[in-house]
């Protein structure tokens, strides 16, 4: 299952992608997350580092940087998730839209377990995804306004 959200944001795209690559300022604006961190002494991200993340509902993940070029994209795989995730992998692009805007483009790939019932459940999984996404555009923008931190509900 592969789906795209697409979004124009207020700011460069090095102060953008600076933010959501800001593991320390990470959960100041993120709402789908309760707990990232990169892992194994790293303190950036970048090509091989591994990160953890839990989400708000409490699914946790460690994924792997596949790409990491500033401003431009980060993407990442996931090595170890919950197991109803087959795989997972994810691309944040930031491209300039001028006027000191950016659009932002969230590329997701995943297949989910048992095989047999992804039918019935990549649809769904597509959907909140979804709209997990558009919640985290809002509080990106939001955030940006802000100076780059916002207090979290």
């Amino acid at each position: 299952m592969v789906f795209e959200h697409m979004a124009l944001v207020h700011g460069g795209p090095a102060e953008v992608f600076a933010l959501t690559q800001d593991y320390a300022r990470r959960l100041t604006w993120d709402p789908f997350l309760r707990r990232a961190e990169l892992l194994g002494g790293a303190a950036a991200p970048g090509v091989g580092v591994r990160a953890w993340c839990v989400a708000r509902i409490g699914l946790g993940m460690e994924t792997e940087y596949v790409s990491f070029a500033p401003p431009r994209i980060a993407a990442v795989k996931m090595t170890r998730g919950p197991w109803v995730l087959e795989s997972f992998g994810g691309a944040w692009e930031f491209i300039a839209a001028g006027d000191g805007a950016t659009k932002v483009a969230f590329r997701y790939q995943f297949r989910m377990r048992p095989r047999w019932l992804a039918w019935a459940l990549e649809p769904l999984a597509r959907r909140w995804f979804s709209w997990e996404t558009r919640k985290r555009v809002v509080a990106l923008q939001a955030a940006l306004q802000e100076g780059g931190v916002r207090s979290r509900p």
